[in-house]
């Protein structure tokens, strides 16, 4: 087993940011809005993970422009938000625990330095002072209230491997299917968009988190919602993708019934 750790191993500074932030705790919506990939942090004690400024720049590091495009679902559709603070290059937050890709070492055509060789106490040290209190701040606030779903907020490069994306936004579930095929539905009536499902990711229990533990995994329907970068580096274009995003979330409630 990987030995234990503690904050007293100085993963974080003092001067640091915790590991989780909730945004909108008391709003009254009865969804819960995740986004596990909102920032390019790295701690300082892991120089960088050897990354240039460029690179942790890149979608390789976080997930660019999703953490504006949640708060302002927050905050039009008045739900609660939890956010991560560090990379997920760091450690994924929406991968298992014994997922390959957990603290990626290599990244669309980019070496991670810091990743290479991570011995057992490095791993368990990030996996207890980031990987647990994110999602214990998560199981924290679904144990306090009725809730009706989940959204796990995401965005996604333009291009990948060489490969373009024409989807603008892609919706994805496990169990809640029926949910994210309404809000397909939905968000291609309202507007010019290119919708697709379960594109450019399909979920799977071995290879996601948020979605099969918090939300199947309590039998909550739980939906993920990626929105491709393009949209949300430019302020009017990232307006109208949280504008219709609004729309259809608050026009295809999750129904419970059909769990």
């Amino acid at each position: 087993m990987p030995p234990s750790t503690s904050l007293d191993d100085g993963l974080l500074q003092p001067d640091e940011p915790p590991p989780v932030t909730v945004v909108n705790e008391a709003g009254a919506g009865r969804c819960l809005l995740l986004c596990d990939h909102a920032a390019n942090r790295i701690p300082a004690t892991l120089n960088g993970l050897g990354l240039s400024d460029d690179e942790r720049a890149r979608h390789i590091a976080w997930d660019i422009g999703a953490l504006d495009l949640a708060r302002r679902l927050s905050r039009q559709l008045d739900w609660p938000l939890v956010h991560s603070n560090y990379s997920r290059l760091v450690v994924d937050l929406n991968r298992p625990p014994q997922a390959p890709d957990l603290m990626a070492a290599h990244a669309d055509g980019t070496i991670v330095a810091g990743n290479l060789d991570i011995n057992a106490w490095e791993r368990s040290r990030r996996l207890t002072q980031l990987f647990q209190p994110y999602h214990a701040a998560i199981e924290a606030l679904l144990d306090a209230r009725r809730w009706r779903g989940l959204v796990s907020l995401h965005s996604f490069t333009p291009a990948m491997n060489g490969q373009v994306r024409p989807w603008h936004i892609g919706v994805g579930a496990l169990a809640a299917s029926d949910w994210a095929a309404r809000l397909t539905a939905s968000l291609r009536a309202a507007s010019a968009l290119v919708i697709g499902q379960n594109v450019p990711y399909r979920i799977d229990v071995e290879n996601d988190y948020a979605v099969p533990v918090h939300g199947d995994g309590r039998d909550l329907p739980a939906v993920l919602i990626e929105v491709r970068q393009d949209l949300l580096c430019d302020e009017t274009q990232a307006a109208a993708a949280a504008d219709a995003l609004t729309h259809a979330l608050r026009d295809c409630p999750p129904n419970l019934a059909s769990k």
